[in-house]
C-alpha cells in the first residue's frame, strides 16, 4: 500500500465518479479527492451529467473519461434491485475503461453479499468496504430529529453496535480508489468500541448538554411508526443488523487500510455539538 496518494492508474482515464456524492460517505470521498487534486465527477440526479441508478441511459456520460468510481446505492443494497442494479452498472463501467471499483457495503447485511459479487464479476480492481451504521446517523439522518426531540425510540433492546464515523469510512474509500495495494480487499469496519443505544443516549446528552433519553419499542411499533410518516417498511429490517447481534464485535478493517485506530463516538459527538446542530428549535 502507499501512503503519498501517487495515482497509480495508467488506463489514461484520470476523473473519479463518486456516485452519491453528495451523500453522507460520498461528499467527504469527493471532498478529500479533490484536495488532493483529482478530478472528480459527481453521480446524482442532479449532477452535470446526471446519474439515475434506474436509467441506464444516463450511464454513458457518468462514465466518460472516468479510471476509478466509488459506488454507493440509495437507499440500500439490501432492498430489492440493488444487487442487479450493481451488477449492471459495474460491468458497464469496467467495458468503458473504468478500471477501479470500490463498493459502500453493508457489514452483515447477507442481501449486500450479492452485490459485492456482482461488483467482483464485472472485471475491474475491486475493493469492498463494509460498514454499518454510522456516528453521522445522528446528525445528518434519520436518527436527527429523535435527538432534537430528546426520545430515541427503536426496536433494538439492550444490543450493542460498533458505530463508525464515515470520515473513517471516507479515508479507507480514497486510499482504495488512490492508492495501490487494496485491489481484491474486503474491509470490514468499525468503530473502537461496542455501544448500547443506552450508552448512545448518554454520550449525546453529555455532549450536547441536555437529555436525550433512549426507549426501546417493539418492531410493530416502529413499523406503526413508519407507516404514518410515509416511509418504507424495509427499514425496520435494517434494525434487525443490530438486535440480532451480527455486528456486535470490532474488526480491524480501518486499521488494515490506513495503520490507525478508528474514530470514536464520544469525539464525534464533541465535533458535532459544536457546530450547532443538535441546538436547533432548542431555546
Amino acid at each position: 500500500m502507499t501512503t503519498n496518494g501517487e495515482n497509480t492508474q495508467k488506463t489514461g482515464h484520470d476523473t473519479t465518479l463518486v456516485i452519491g456524492g453528495t451523500g453522507k460517505t460520498g461528499r467527504l470521498v469527493a471532498e478529500r479527492l479533490t484536495a488532493l487534486g483529482r478530478p472528480v465527477r459527481i453521480g446524482s440526479r442532479a449532477g452535470d451529467p446526471p446519474f439515475v441508478w434506474e436509467d441506464p441511459g444516463t450511464w454513458e456520460a457518468a462514465v466518460a473519461g472516468v479510471g476509478a468510481a466509488y459506488v454507493t446505492y440509495y437507499p440500500d443494497l439490501a432492498f430489492p434491485g440493488a444487487a442487479e442494479a450493481v451488477g449492471a452498472f459495474s460491468r458497464y463501467a469496467a467495458g468503458r475503461g473504468v478500471r477501479r471499483l470500490v463498493l459502500l457495503s453493508g457489514r452483515g447485511e447477507e442481501g449486500a453479499r450479492r452485490s459485492e459479487r456482482e461488483l467482483r464479476e464485472a472485471g475491474a480492481d475491486w475493493t469492498v468496504v463494509r460498514a454499518s451504521w454510522f456516528h453521522q446517523n445522528f446528525s445528518e439522518s434519520f436518527f436527527l430529529e429523535p435527538v432534537l426531540g430528546g426520545e430515541l425510540a427503536l426496536p433494538v433492546g439492550d444490543s450493542v453496535e460498533a458505530f463508525v464515523d464515515t470520515e473513517d469510512i471516507a479515508d479507507v474509500a480514497v486510499a482504495a480508489l488512490t492508492e495501490d495495494g487494496h485491489a481484491g480487499e474486503v474491509y470490514e469496519l468499525s468503530g473502537p468500541r461496542l455501544l448500547s443505544f443506552h450508552d448512545v443516549a448518554a454520550i449525546l446528552s453529555e455532549g450536547i448538554g441536555r437529555e436525550v433519553r433512549y426507549v426501546p419499542v417493539t418492531v410493530e411499533q416502529f413499523r406503526a411508526v413508519l407507516a404514518e410518516e410515509g416511509l418504507p417498511q424495509d427499514f425496520a429490517g435494517l434494525f434487525e443488523l443490530i438486535s440480532d447481534g451480527r455486528n456486535a464485535h470490532l474488526t480491524d478493517g480501518v486499521r488494515r487500510a490506513l495503520g490507525r485506530e478508528p474514530r470514536d463516538f464520544a469525539d464525534y459527538v464533541r465535533r458535532t455539538a459544536a457546530t450547532g446542530v443538535w441546538s436547533a428549535g432548542q431555546g
